[in-house]
C-alpha cells in the first residue's frame, strides 16, 4: 500500500498505515540514539558521569524549542523527552556496567 501524507489521507486506513510506517521509522531512529548511548558508556570514565543533569535539562529543553517552532505542543514532548532521556540513561548504565 502506498503510504501518504497525513494531508492527503482519506481513510483510515491509509492513516494507519502512514503511522505504522512512521513507527518503524522512529524505532530506527531510536536504535541509533541508543547507539550513542553505547559509546557513551564506552567513552566515559566513570559510573556516576552517566547521569548528567545539566545535559538532560539541555536535550529537554531543546527538544522543547525544536517541538514548539514546528507548531507541537512544547509540555507534552518535553515530557516525552524526560521519559527518552531517562530510558537513555538506564540503558547506558547498563552498557557501563557490561564494559
Amino acid at each position: 500500500m502506498t503510504i501518504l501524507p497525513g494531508s492527503q489521507c482519506t481513510t483510515m486506513a491509509e492513516v494507519r498505515t502512514g503511522v505504522d510506517q512512521l513507527d518503524r521509522e522512529l524505532v530506527a531512529l531510536l536504535r541509533r540514539r541508543f547507539d550513542y548511548m553505547d559509546a557513551a558508556a564506552r567513552i566515559k570514565p566513570e559510573r556516576g558521569a552517566v547521569r548528567d543533569e545539566a545535559r538532560k535539562a539541555q536535550v529537554i529543553a531543546n527538544a522543547r524549542a525544536a517541538a514548539e517552532a514546528a507548531g507541537l505542543p512544547g509540555a507534552a514532548i518535553a515530557d516525552l523527552w524526560d521519559r527518552l532521556v531517562e530510558a537513555s540513561i538506564a540503558y547506558e548504565f547498563e552498557a557501563f556496567d557490561r564494559r
